[in-house]
Parts: C-alpha cells; structure tokens; sequence
C-alpha cells in the first residue's frame, strides 16, 4: 500500500511559514458585526479555535479564541471576553458559506460549551486529505508534506487568556486558520499529485 507521509526531522530542516496576510484582534462583541462583514466577502474561509493548556489533572477551560481567516485576513476572535455573538454564531451556522477546518468536531465539542451552536458549511481536511493519500494528520505534517515549510508550534501551549496576546501568538492564530485555507485550495484545484511527493512510499505494515 502506498502513502504519501513524513517525519519530523524531515519537518524541522524545513523553513518556518509566515503569515503573508493583515491580522485583525478582536477584543469586544462590539467589533464582531464589521469582522464578520469582512469574512462574508470571502469565498471560502479558514478555521481554527484555541484553548488555554490545563496542567492539572481534572482542569478544563472553555475555548479562548477563534480564527477565521481568507486568503488575506485572519481574524482573531477572543471568545473568552465576549463568548459567540449572534453574527458570530450565525456566520458558524451558516451552510452556504464555506468553511475549513482540521478536527473539526473537537472544536465543535469546544463551542457547544460557550453557547448553544450548530456549525453548518464546513470542510473536514482530515477527510479530504486522505482521498490523496496523505497518512498524517496533523496540520503541520500535511502542510509540510504539501508545500515543504514547516508550521511553527512554539506557541501552541501558550496562555490564550493573557490580557494582550503576544505578536507570536497572533501569527500561530492566523497561520493554524489560514493554513487551512492554503491545503484546501491546493487540494481542491488539483495541484496536488501523491506519486509526484518526495513523501511518496510504500507503507511498511508493523507485525
């Protein structure tokens, strides 16, 4: 059986992706109508949630921030101030707006704890990248795999309810959504050939 994979020291000799596009913070639920405004030009949207580490046993927090972003805006929203709007919610609700993500459903589970939502229009890339072949994952692996960089995660177990985010920690934001984006399109438009990958092997089954 052949599969299209990769390993982590392949990953780390990679250059690290930064974000080509403008980052938008929002901090209160009165900025949310004219964010939403925006992302509602777009065509296809990408998606993400962050939550706040636990370190203790039996610790949970709600999730902290929600990015959605288009080819050229990532939009940070920090739900741990202001919780899901009604745009908000509606623009997560809404099936003819398409939205992309990875491990969807987690980050549903993680939304059903702030309000009473039922995500519609969204794209499951784990899904989708296995009609290529693709073994791995994870975000970082099947964009490294598709494009040959690699996605920082230095700030993944960061604190997302610090007051001010860092400039790091928006950069992560954006690039988790809008890498999203990025896999998707290349995917969708077909430039994306698995027996063309340096990654491509035979799958060597354990006994």
């Amino acid at each position: 059986m052949n599969v299209v994979s990769i390993d982590k020291p392949t990953i780390n000799q990679m250059p690290i992706v930064s974000f080509p596009g403008r980052i938008h913070t929002i901090y209160t639920a009165s900025q949310v109508p004219s964010a939403v405004l925006a992302l509602r030009s777009a065509a296809i949207v990408g998606f993400d949630t962050e939550t706040r580490p636990s370190f203790k046993r039996g610790e949970r927090h709600k999730v902290s921030l929600l990015q959605l972003s288009s080819d050229s805006d990532a939009f940070l929203f920090r739900l741990n101030h202001f919780g899901i709007p009604t745009p908000l919610k509606e623009f997560l609700e809404d099936k003819d707006i398409i939205k992309v993500g990875l491990s969807t459903t987690d980050d549903f589970h993680q939304l059903a704890r702030v309000c009473d939502i039922h995500p519609a229009g969204f794209i499951e890339l784990q899904q989708m990248v296995k009609q290529f072949g693709i073994a791995d994952m994870s975000l970082q692996k099947i964009y490294a795999i598709i494009f040959q960089q690699k996605i920082s995660k230095g700030q993944q177990l960061s604190n997302w309810e610090a007051p001010q985010l860092s400039e790091a920690q928006k950069r992560y934001a954006a690039i988790d959504a809008w890498a999203c984006l990025r896999i998707y399109r290349h995917l969708h438009d077909g430039q994306f050939l698995p027996q063309e990958s340096p990654y491509y092997h035979e799958l060597i089954e354990q006994e």
